[in-house]
């Protein structure tokens, strides 16, 4: 472990970019992140009260909205306080650990919605079969699946991250990600290729093989609506409406998030703030918003809840 690295601390130097506007920034970033933990908790809160949610689709959601949360409260405290602070720092461990976290929600992200398409999946195309497939034992096993591997890939590429020997101590991000983090290494070594490596393969196991199933649930879930009646269409599509909707937008998010991370050094740091709000704060806002909207049950849900707190 590179023990010297853990002793020092790192300046994030995007906010000198921001100037005056750092006070109506702050305030912002808290009212939208405030919104955010809000209507997540209050989705969390009618999925665990309406027993008639308590399904495998609404179960996975829970999932997905606590992994959001995560995301979005490793990040924007810290930003906050960065914003209505003089100093913005962090020590070295601490930026680590919102790596860790950051990825965390990136990658698990992807497998749970992997996961709840391949629900969608087995709903729309067998749904004479579907309370044999997703069974209780199943659901927990998919649960532990979409939880671990992200958690378990991360944790590695962290570590690896962890042992590179670092020589600068300036960031310009709003907040710390591998990219940012193994820029800092002194120079080219073998733990940093076996560091880029294993990253690509990170992105390829839980990104692009995600991205690729869902595509394959979607493309069989359209081949399937042809042969039905209208009603049996219309009811599939407002079905899998929500999480289409929450998937493109991640994975836009996601994909102009990973372009801008290879071209960052040529734009400015007003970009950056862009970019770190739109991956980081719009989609976990969005979640609850979309299913919330679009998902009878869940308005339904809302409903009952109302009645039964008056």
């Amino acid at each position: 472990m590179n023990d010297t690295a853990f002793r020092v601390t790192l300046v994030f130097t995007a906010y000198q970019s921001i100037g005056s506007a750092k006070t109506g920034l702050a305030v912002f970033i808290l009212l939208v992140y405030t919104t955010t933990f809000l209507a997540n908790i209050v989705l969390m809160f009618i999925i665990c009260l309406e027993s008639s949610l308590h399904k495998p689709m609404y179960i996975y959601l829970f999932n997905l909205v606590c992994i959001g949360l995560t995301g979005s409260t490793s990040v924007w405290p810290q930003v906050i306080m960065n914003l209505v602070n003089d100093h913005q720092t962090s020590s070295y461990n601490g930026c680590l650990l919102q790596v860790f976290l950051i990825y965390v929600y990136g990658t698990g992200t992807f497998v749970v919605l992997t996961v709840m398409a391949y629900d969608r999946y087995v709903s729309i195309c067998k749904p004479l079969q579907y309370h044999l497939i997703m069974t209780q034992c199943r659901v927990k096993q998919l649960l532990a699946v979409s939880n671990l591997v992200p958690i378990i890939l991360v944790a590695v590429q962290v570590f690896m991250t962890s042992r590179i020997p670092v020589c600068k101590y300036t960031l310009h991000r709003l907040c710390c990600d591998n990219l940012s983090v193994y820029s800092l290494s002194c120079a080219k070594s073998s733990a940093s290729s076996l560091n880029n490596l294993y990253g690509i393969f990170v992105v390829g196991f839980v990104v692009v093989l995600p991205l690729c199933l869902i595509l394959f649930s979607y493309a069989k879930i359209i081949t399937v609506s042809f042969h039905v009646s209208k009603d049996a269409q219309k009811k599939a599509f407002s079905t899998c409406t929500p999480h289409l909707i929450v998937f493109i937008n991640f994975s836009l998010a996601s994909l102009f998030a990973v372009i801008y991370n290879r071209i960052s050094s040529f734009l400015s740091s007003e970009v950056n703030i862009f970019v770190t709000l739109q991956i980081m704060l719009v989609p976990p806002l969005l979640h609850p918003v979309i299913y919330g909207i679009r998902t009878k049950e869940i308005r339904k849900g809302n409903i009952k809840s109302e009645i039964t707190l008056a």
